[in-house]
């Protein structure tokens, strides 16, 4: 067994009657989602399927899916996630080509894609807690497994199609080490603690399996909120007191935009953000608002997690002099910029292309990633965008993310897109999709003439489209792909 899984049985162990988690104002207890890991196990096992073996799992946020994915990670089998927002028809698709002998989910979401594929076995459950149901066909075989691998996730795509990257055990197990870089006092020994974590990013995501493993680790009680809604968010604020949270940047500016009492973050010590840039300024004014720092972390889903992040200490020591920085890098993990066409690496404070050498994969050496960063002296790390989107305009070099934080940086715009699309003349030109916080507060005309002062003549879109709504995935991020196709359909 690896540690990961010992680690989930000991913790559902402690009190199996105290409350784990609340979910639209019901709470489940350990013992609930101990019967949901234990479902999975003998699942398995009727199915010959063990360690390592592939299932294929519908994630959405609701108690079946928390407690399914538990159950995969304790049996030291393979997760293999899967989105039902995506829809049936893509759902389907995917589980064909992925060929799985073992599909578990919540019914609803079972449903909702038209039922199960034929010819492989099924674990549906209705509640957490309640009686599962498995239907396993006459010739049902236990699938290849994926040795140590804990879970395939489905990243979610922003740029081209959504890709699966396998998360090791160990991998996990270092993730979750790492993570202490954010705690004041961590500890590590197997006990139920107080206070309440606060789920909101999707468990489809990285984020979302993150969170909710890690909770469970530290044996911590979630509340899981189906989506992000401010209303629904402040709520389980209000109600749970709790002292750390995450917020997906979206979130962050929904959050400073609205209505709720400046006092709802009293007692908070910090904010998280990651998944997507944070304008430095939103932090600024969350900080200003709410009076809570914000600390800005680094990662992908191809490192399972962070790589580096601010914590409460070093915002302390570091906020006005490294401002714009997205953290230090994590103890155990290396960074360094390479020249992005010999490949060489550079100095501390050049910008270039970003490698990691993470703690959490060790065996790979440098990982050469298509950000644009520097690195300083003190291991803090900048993001100044990314190099497969640089827009080559007649020689020029843009960066989508100057201009997008240049757009954003008006108050009347909620969020903002931008790309490059092909120009006979010049190769390329930028252009810019961008959602206002009030529909027809600005027009394209008011949007230039607030870029202008900002920013070089080869900079500027030659076209701004504005959208009632940015087309977003469920972590938050803008939808690249999709926006380029409002873009193209727009009557601009």
């Amino acid at each position: 067994m690896s540690a990961l899984s010992d680690r989930i049985r000991a913790v559902l162990a402690i009190d199996p009657a105290a409350p784990a988690l609340e979910y639209s104002g019901r709470w489940y207890t350990w013992s609930d989602l101990a019967i949901a890991v234990d479902d999975v196990e003998q699942a398995l096992a009727k199915v010959g399927g063990g360690a390592g073996s592939p299932v294929g799992l519908l994630l959405t946020n609701k108690p079946t899916s928390l407690g399914l994915l538990l159950g995969v990670l304790a049996a030291d089998a393979c997760a293999v996630t899967l989105n039902p927002h995506l829809g049936a028809e893509r759902v389907r698709g995917d589980l064909e080509a992925l060929d799985l002998a073992f599909l578990a989910g919540d019914q609803v979401d079972l449903d909702d894609i038209g039922g199960a594929p034929e010819g492989g076995a099924v674990l549906t459950l209705t509640d957490l807690g309640a009686t599962s149901d498995l239907v396993v066909p006459e010739d049902a075989n236990a699938a290849p497994p994926f040795d140590g691998v804990a879970v395939r996730m489905l990243t979610s795509g922003t740029t081209g199609p959504p890709k699966r990257v396998d998360l090791g055990y160990t991998m996990l197990e270092r993730v979750m080490v790492g993570a202490k870089h954010y705690e004041a006092n961590a500890r590590d020994d197997v006990t139920l603690r107080s206070g309440v974590v606060i789920v909101n990013a999707p468990l489809v995501h990285v984020s979302g399996v993150f969170r909710v493993v890690q909770a469970v680790l530290d044996g911590r009680r979630i509340c899981l909120l189906p989506r992000f809604t401010v209303d629904g968010w402040a709520d389980a604020v209000r109600r749970h007191h709790p002292k750390t949270m995450s917020l997906v940047p979206t979130a962050m500016r929904m959050v400073l935009e609205s209505e709720v009492e400046d006092t709802l973050l009293d007692g908070v010590k910090s904010v998280i953000s990651g998944t997507a840039p944070l304008d430095p300024e939103v932090a600024v004014a969350f900080t200003a608002r709410f009076g809570v720092p914000v600390l800005t972390s680094y990662g992908a889903t191809e490192f399972g997690g962070g790589v580096a992040g601010w914590n409460l200490k070093d915002h302390e020591r570091y906020r006005a002099e490294k401002y714009g920085s997205v953290g230090r890098v994590h103890p155990g993990c290396e960074l360094r910029v390479v020249d992005q066409e010999t490949l060489a690496p550079l100095p501390n404070g050049s910008v270039g292309l970003l490698e990691v050498k993470a703690a959490q994969l060790a065996e790979q050496g440098w990982i050469r990633t298509t950000d644009l960063a520097k690195v300083d002296d003190d291991g803090f790390l900048w993001i100044l965008g990314r190099a497969d989107q640089t827009i080559l305009r007649g020689g020029f070099k843009v960066q989508p993310e100057t201009i997008r934080s240049a757009l954003e940086a008006h108050a009347a715009v909620r969020g903002a897109s931008v790309f490059g699309i092909d120009d006979d003349r010049l190769g390329q030109v930028p252009v810019a999709m961008v959602e206002l916080r009030a529909p027809g507060s600005l027009t394209a005309d008011d949007l230039r003439a607030h870029l202008e002062p900002q920013l070089a003549r080869y900079e500027l879109p030659t076209s701004i489209v504005i959208v009632d709504e940015l087309p977003r995935t469920l972590s938050g991020k803008v939808d690249l792909a999709a926006a380029r196709e409002m873009f193209e359909d727009s009557p601009a």
